[in-house]
């Protein structure tokens, strides 16, 4: 029953919240200083300076009741003209507010956009490693999560395993990039191989096949690297986006769902999106913040913070001995575990205060998750702790 599913998750909190949690404890038990966290996707970088004024000007200037009430469900149409005109600029597109649709947050548009496009029963494939809640909302839109690995060291698509997974029950496939948990940024070839494939089960399947691309990671890429924005690439595509970690407003929940004109059908899309939102609650998005968007929509936070973080980090382990995926985005470190229980040793780095997320709800074992959004100090005081650890497996 479903009611005994739902008591089963709000009893069950993630491996990552769990370990939070844990650390909550140790640090009221011995100070935060004496622990490294290094559990969870929480910004360590502060909005610009220039979002806060600009908001606090807004509160101070405008209307409240238009600040606070409702906007139209698709979302207002000030930001979703907004969130168009960036697009084209950055990517060669040409969207319209009226292939947007504002949610609550990059969760919201996942859960909108697997609800308007997964039938029951349906199968949608997982590039493992992925987000755990991927499979919990899969689920609940009634699907079943199928999982294809990635390649070691770099964390590419294993094309082999993809066309093994497609089936004629394949209603969508997910990617994320740059990637939670590994770092890794899906190459322009990857994706263009991706599409062609896709296209090719299209029609041995006689179905669509859309592409869900989760990008609330987008902007945190380091090293100049180029973005393939899969529009571009697959006309059946979906993008959910949110400005959580770009400009480090994680409990803000404001993000989109973009459906791609370029599919023919993308009217029938956009209204089921618009129809799973309502069915869902995700009647408006967090109005303040969609007011916001035209005023930030050129704003990142300052990533370099991250990118010094990754290199000391990434850099540090290595000499150690440790192996890791190179993270070209986000801000995790994807390290691999010495010994083949990945639990085991996240329970080991646990006498040393390092508190760091085994893989396997991530879809694969033998890894481990290091979230190096955190502040720096925290990152040279843990390396001390790190190099014990290592001394027991790497002598």
């Amino acid at each position: 029953m479903n009611t005994e599913r739902m008591k089963e998750l709000g009893k069950k909190r993630s491996v990552i919240r769990e370990l939070f949690e844990y650390g909550n404890k140790r640090k009221a038990e011995i100070g935060a200083e004496n622990v490294f966290d290094f559990s969870i996707g929480n910004p360590s970088v502060p909005a610009p300076a220039e979002f806060t004024e600009k908001l606090c000007r807004m509160l101070s200037e405008e209307n409240p009741l238009s600040l606070h009430g409702y906007t139209s469900a698709p979302g207002d149409l000030k930001a979703r003209n907004a969130i168009a005109t960036d697009l084209n600029e950055r990517f060669g597109t040409a969207f319209g507010a009226e292939h947007l649709y504002l949610t609550c947050g990059a969760a919201a548009s996942l859960t909108v956009s697997l609800s308007a496009l997964v039938g029951k029963g349906e199968e949608v494939i997982l590039f493992a490693p992925f987000f755990p809640e991927y499979t919990v909302f899969i689920e609940t839109a009634g699907g079943k999560a199928v999982t294809v690995p990635c390649e070691w060291p770099d964390f590419q698509i294993n094309f082999e395993k993809l066309e093994a997974a497609l089936s004629e029950k394949t209603a969508a496939v997910i990617i994320n990039s740059p990637n939670n948990p590994s770092g890794a940024v899906f190459s322009e070839e990857s994706i263009v191989k991706l599409s062609k494939i896709l296209r090719a089960a299209e029609e041995k399947f006689k179905r669509k096949i859309y592409l869900i691309s989760d990008e609330p990671y987008r902007e945190l890429i380091y090293d100049k690297k180029d973005y393939p924005f899969v529009t571009k690439y697959y006309k059946d595509s979906v993008v959910c986006y949110s400005w959580s970690k770009s400009l480090s407003l994680p409990g803000e929940r404001i993000g989109y769902i973009l459906v791609s004109p370029e599919n023919e059908d993308w009217r029938e899309v956009y209204a089921g999106i618009c129809g799973a939102g309502r069915a869902l609650g995700f009647v408006c998005a967090p109005s303040l913040f969609q007011h916001m968007i035209p005023e930030c929509i050129k704003m990142t936070s300052d990533i370099s913070v991250y990118k010094k973080n990754r290199d000391i980090l990434y850099d540090s382990l290595t000499e150690m001995g440790f192996e890791a995926v190179y993270p070209e985005g986000a801000f995790y470190l994807f390290l691999k575990s010495p010994e083949p229980d990945a639990n085991a040793f996240c329970e080991k780095a646990k006498k040393y205060e390092l508190l760091i997320v085994p893989s396997n709800d991530f879809g694969m074992t033998g890894f481990v998750r290091i979230s190096y959004c955190v502040l720096q100090k925290q990152i040279e005081r843990s390396l001390p702790s790190f190099k014990k650890l290592a001394e027991e497996y790497f002598k």
